[in-house]
């Protein structure tokens, strides 16, 4: 198979699993507590990765990864899968599945709003465009339709929806200064975070239930959220002969996922929820799209100029 085909079959089947992930959310935690399903999905993956990296004879990474930048690594596995998870799990605890998928989506706009500070990178006006359609797009969801009133079933969950993309983006900004193996290093995070949670979870909840539906639903987010899809997207990456072309199959995912929980959760979908993803999504199709489309036009003039 020719790797751009072979590219587009890794993509395809990582936007397919990380579609299904809000359903399996939701049904993990008719079983689990957010905490508990978080201690059992990060020990899955855990497992997971270390088998993906010992097939691949990188098991020797993670002490030498480790070894060079402690610290780093404490901090990523603090941010993710520590808080990140138990934040976002509790958000869908209390959200309907449609509207936690919907306000999570928007870490992709926040993510150069906060770089540009950050990391001392130019903000463009493409980016605060975006921002403002899809902010708009979550006060829609938000309110349930009812700007105006500007009342909220879940103020609560709601705050934690949008603080677990804070957290995401925060994640990733930290990682931007990584130049380890990426499986090695969310292994290495994973590891980290794992006795957080654990201590977290001993001194403030019970420890989860081991029925065989429990523990499928939890192993499935494992491995579906956090392990294997992870590495199928860098291997649709890393085949690809343009990241961009991959990237924008990132724009399947919440359409594809809106349709799972229709199916399988039998929610009834808001035509807020559709208003409101439209605009989250055109924000994001115009930061991806629009400063291409400018610089191609700016570009046949500066050819002229020469």
């Amino acid at each position: 198979m020719q790797s751009s085909n072979l590219a587009y079959v890794y993509g395809m089947a990582a936007v397919l699993l990380w579609a299904t992930v809000a359903t399996a959310f939701k049904i993990a935690l008719g079983y689990f507590s957010p905490l508990q399903l978080v201690f059992v999905a990060v020990l899955t993956s855990i497992i997971t990765l270390g088998g993906i990296l010992a097939w691949q004879k990188k098991l020797a990474l993670l002490k030498l990864q480790f070894g060079r930048r402690p610290l780093f690594y404490l901090v990523t596995g603090l941010l993710n899968p520590f808080l990140y998870y138990v934040v976002l799990f509790k958000a869908y605890s209390l959200l309907p599945a449609q509207q936690a998928l919907s306000l999570n989506y928007t870490w992709a706009i926040l993510l150069p709003l906060l770089a540009a500070p950050l990391l001392q990178q130019q903000l463009r006006k493409s980016d605060i465009a975006a921002a403002l359609i899809a902010y708009s797009g979550v006060l829609i969801i938000a309110t349930g339709g009812d700007v105006s009133g500007f009342r909220f079933d879940s103020p609560l969950g709601i705050g934690l929806a949008l603080a677990s993309t804070l957290l995401w983006c925060l994640y990733w900004i930290v990682n931007t200064k990584d130049q380890g193996d990426p499986v090695v290093s969310l292994l290495l995070s994973f590891i980290i975070g794992l006795p957080f949670i654990t201590l977290t979870l001993i001194l403030t909840d019970t420890l989860p239930s081991f029925s065989l539906k429990a523990l499928l639903a939890g192993m499935y987010v494992g491995l579906f959220e956090m392990g294997i899809t992870f590495v199928l997207w860098l291997m649709a990456l890393k085949t690809a002969s343009r990241a961009a072309n991959i990237s924008t199959l990132v724009f399947l995912s919440p359409v594809m996922s809106i349709g799972f929980i229709a199916w399988i959760l039998q929610e009834t979908i808001a035509m807020a929820t559709y208003i409101g993803l439209g605009f989250i999504l055109t924000g994001m199709m115009l930061q991806q799209l629009l400063p291409k489309y400018l610089a191609s036009k700016s570009r046949p003039t500066a050819e002229l100029a020469d």
